[in-house]
C-alpha cells in the first residue's frame, strides 16, 4: 500500500508542490515521508494486531456503570495522541505542525487499515474544527484546544430513536439557563432535555472528558419548537463540566449512558444511546446563532463522510491485499490448456485461475481507485484553503459536487470487493480463521452511517448537480474532458477515451431529463441509479487519469494500474447506461409501487 500511496501523492497530485505555498513552506518530500512513516509503524505496532481482539472483546458496562475497553484500544489511543496527527493540520498556535490535509488523510489511512474498529482521530478532529470555525474564541480555547491536544476527545450527536435521517423530527430541546444565561464566558448556556442515538465514541474511558457537540430546538416565543430545520440550534455539551479556564470542577454533566448498541461490525467502537437531561438538563453552550445549527454541523459532517470514505477504501484495501496474499500461495486445480485437464501434473496457485484474477483485479480497481478519489478530494481542501482565486473557489465547487461520491462510491463497492475477497478464499474466507469476514461486517456500516446512501443520492442529484445553474456539474465535466482530450492523444488510450465521452455525454443528459418535468418527486425518484452511474464516471474519470500519469513507465505497478483501469473501463463503466436509463425516462416503478403489493 506505501508504494500506492507515495505514486498517488508525489507522482500524480504532485503534492510536495504545497510546499511553495507559505502555510506549508516549512515541510518538503522528506518530512512528509516522515510523517508517513510515523503512522504506518504506530498502525502497524498498536492497531493492525488487536484488530481481532477489539472486535471479539465487545466495549462492555463493568460493575461501576463505566464502559470497559480493552487495554490494546488505551494504548492505541495513547499512541495516536501522542503522534501529533490530531492537531497536525492546524498552526502552532494550536500545537499542530500546518501539515497539507492531503498528507494528514493519507497517514491516517494507515489507521483505518489496520483496525478501523479501533478508529483515530476522525470525529475528534471534526469536532474540533468545526469549533474553530463556529465557536467562539473562548469555545475554542477550551475545548477545540483540549481536543486537538489528545485529553479530551469529541462526539456528534444527531440522531435520535424516532430521527435517524430526518433531523428535522429532532425532540431534544434546549432551555435558557436562568436569565443571565447570556453572559456565561463560555456562550449562551442551555439546559439540554433529550435522547441521543447511534453515538460513537458516546461514553468511554479512553480521555479524561469528552466534548459532545448536539443538535437541539430553542422554543420559540410561544413555547413550542419551531419546525423543521430552521429550528435546529447547535450547542457543545461536555460530559464533564469545566470552568471558563478548561479545568474539570469535578461535576459529571447531566448525561446518561443509557445503553450500547451491538453492532455487526466495528464492534471495538463504543456506540451509545445518551440520555441528556435525567435530572435538572445537561448544560450546553450555543454554538454559532440560534437557528443555524445545522448548517455549523455540516462543516463536521462533511469532513466525517470524506472519512468514512476513507475507512471504506482501506477495508477494501485490507481485503484486498488478504485475497492477493492468499491467491498466491492455496493452490487449488489445474489450468485449462487445448487438451483440457490434465490431472496428472501438479495443482497450481489460484490466482493462475483467470476467475481469480477477475476477482483480484475488481478488488484493485475499486480500492486503489477509491484512494485516488479520497486523496484527490483531500488535495481540493488543501486548494480550498490556500489556493488563489479562482482555484480556491473552483476546489470548494468541485469539493462540495465530490463529496456525496467520496462518501458513497468506497461504501458500496469495497463492500463489494470485501465480498469477492472473502470469495476468493472460499469456505475459508466464510470463518473467523482469516481476517476478510470481518472486514466485510466493518465494511456494510458506512453505507448506512453519516449519511446514508440514498441521502447522498437526495443531495446530489437534488441539491449538488443543480445548484448554481449546473455550476459544479459543469465544472466537474470541465475537468473530466481535459483528462479525455490528453487521453485521446495517447497510445493505447483512445479506446478509454471514447468511453467514458459518451459516458459524460449520457450523464449529462439523464440529468437534464430527470428535471425535465421539473418534478422533484419524478426527478429524484431514481437518485439512487443516478449516484451509482455518477459514481462509476467519476472513477472511470480518475482511472483514466491516473492511468496516464507517468507517461512511459511500464514496471510492474505501472501495469498493474493500467490493467486495473482497463478492467474498469471494460467491466464497470457498462453499467452505466442501464442506470442512466430508468434515471432519464423517469422511470416510476419504484415511486409507483404500493404498500399493499408487496
Amino acid at each position: 500500500m506505501r508504494a500506492t500511496v507515495d505514486f498517488l501523492l508525489h507522482d500524480w497530485l504532485k503534492v510536495e508542490s504545497l510546499a511553495e505555498r507559505p502555510r506549508f513552506a516549512d515541510h518538503s518530500r522528506e518530512t512528509f515521508a516522515s510523517v508517513l512513516d510515523t503512522c504506518e509503524r504506530i498502525a502497524r505496532e498498536k492497531y493492525a494486531p488487536f484488530n481481532r481482539l477489539v472486535d471479539t472483546e465487545e466495549p462492555r458496562i463493568g460493575a461501576d456503570g463505566r464502559v470497559v475497553l480493552p487495554q490494546a484500544t488505551h494504548d492505541a489511543w495513547k499512541a495516536y495522541a501522542g503522534s501529533g496527527m490530531l492537531a497536525a493540520a492546524q498552526g502552532e498556535q494550536w500545537g499542530g505542525m500546518n501539515l497539507p490535509y492531503t498528507v494528514e488523510a493519507a497517514a491516517n489511512a494507515f489507521f483505518a487499515k489496520a483496525s478501523v474498529s479501533i478508529g483515530a482521530g476522525l470525529l475528534t478532529v471534526g469536532n474540533a474544527n468545526l469549533l474553530l470555525a463556529h465557536g467562539t474564541e473562548r469555545q475554542k480555547q477550551v475545548f477545540a484546544r483540549a481536543e486537538f491536544e489528545g485529553r479530551w476527545s469529541g462526539t456528534m450527536c444527531l440522531s435520535e430513536p424516532q430521527a435517524g435521517s430526518s433531523l428535522s423530527d429532532v425532540a431534544t430541546r434546549a432551555a435558557p439557563d436562568g436569565a443571565d444565561f447570556e453572559t456565561d464566558p463560555l456562550g449562551p448556556r442551555y439546559r439540554i432535555t433529550g435522547h441521543k442515538m447511534w453515538i460513537s465514541a458516546g461514553e468511554h474511558e479512553l480521555t479524561e472528558n469528552i466534548v459532545h457537540l448536539l443538535l437541539a430546538k430553542i422554543p420559540g416565543p410561544d413555547g413550542k419548537p419551531v419546525p423543521g430545520t430552521r429550528g435546529i440550534s447547535l450547542f457543545v455539551v461536555p460530559k464533564k463540566l469545566v470552568d471558563v479556564e478548561g479545568r474539570l470542577t469535578g461535576e459529571r454533566n447531566d448525561i446518561a449512558l443509557a445503553g450500547l448498541n451491538h453492532k455487526c461490525g466495528w464492534r471495538g467502537t463504543t456506540n451509545t444511546l445518551l440520555n441528556f437531561g435525567e435530572k435538572r438538563g445537561a448544560i450546553g453552550y450555543l454554538v454559532g446563532r440560534p437557528g443555524q445549527g445545522l448548517r455549523c454541523m455540516f462543516h463536521m459532517m462533511n469532513e466525517a463522510r470524506i472519512g468514512v470514505g476513507m475507512a471504506a477504501t482501506m477495508l477494501g484495501m485490507a481485503g484486498y491485499e488478504a485475497a492477493l496474499a492468499y491467491a498466491k500461495q492455496r493452490s487449488q486445480g489445474r489450468p485449462i490448456t487445448g487438451a483440457g485437464k490434465d490431472a496428472a501434473q501438479p495443482q497450481v496457485p489460484i490466482i493462475e485461475h483467470a476467475d481469480v484474477k477477475r476477482m483480484l483485479l475488481a478488488q484493485k480497481a475499486y480500492a486503489e481507485g477509491s484512494l485516488a478519489l479520497q486523496l484527490y478530494c483531500a488535495r481540493l481542501v488543501d486548494e480550498q484553503h490556500t489556493g488563489e482565486e479562482p482555484s480556491a473557489r473552483e476546489a470548494a465547487l468541485l469539493l462540495d459536487v465530490l463529496t456525496p461520491i467520496a462518501k458513497s462510491w468506497p461504501s458500496e463497492w469495497c463492500l463489494e470487493g470485501n465480498s469477492l475477497a472473502i470469495q476468493v478464499h472460499g469456505g475459508y474466507g466464510y470463518t473467523r480463521d482469516f481476517p476478510v469476514e470481518q472486514y466485510w461486517r466493518d465494511q456494510r456500516l458506512n453505507m448506512i452511517h453519516e449519511g446514508t446512501h440514498g441521502i447522498q443520492a437526495l443531495d446530489l442529484l437534488g441539491r449538488k448537480v443543480v445548484m448554481d445553474g449546473g455550476a459544479g456539474l459543469k465544472l466537474l465535466a470541465t475537468r473530466i474532458g481535459a483528462t479525455i482530450e490528453r487521453a485521446g492523444h495517447a497510445e493505447g488510450f483512445a479506446a478509454h477515451a471514447n468511453a467514458l465521452a459518451s459516458a459524460l455525454q449520457s450523464l449529462g443528459a439523464a440529468t437534464q431529463a430527470a428535471w425535465a418535468t421539473g418534478v422533484p418527486e419524478e426527478a429524484l425518484a431514481n437518485a439512487t441509479p443516478y449516484l451509482q452511474a455518477f459514481g462509476h464516471v467519476v472513477l472511470a474519470w480518475v482511472w483514466l487519469d491516473v492511468g496516464l500519469t507517468p507517461a512511459g513507465i511500464d514496471d510492474d505497478a505501472a501495469q498493474g494500474r493500467r490493467a486495473a483501469m482497463r478492467y474498469f473501463f471494460h467491466y464497470e463503466l457498462p453499467k452505466v447506461g442501464a442506470w442512466l436509463h430508468v434515471v432519464a425516462s423517469r422511470d416510476p416503478t419504484c415511486k409507483d409501487m404500493k404498500e399493499a403489493w408487496f
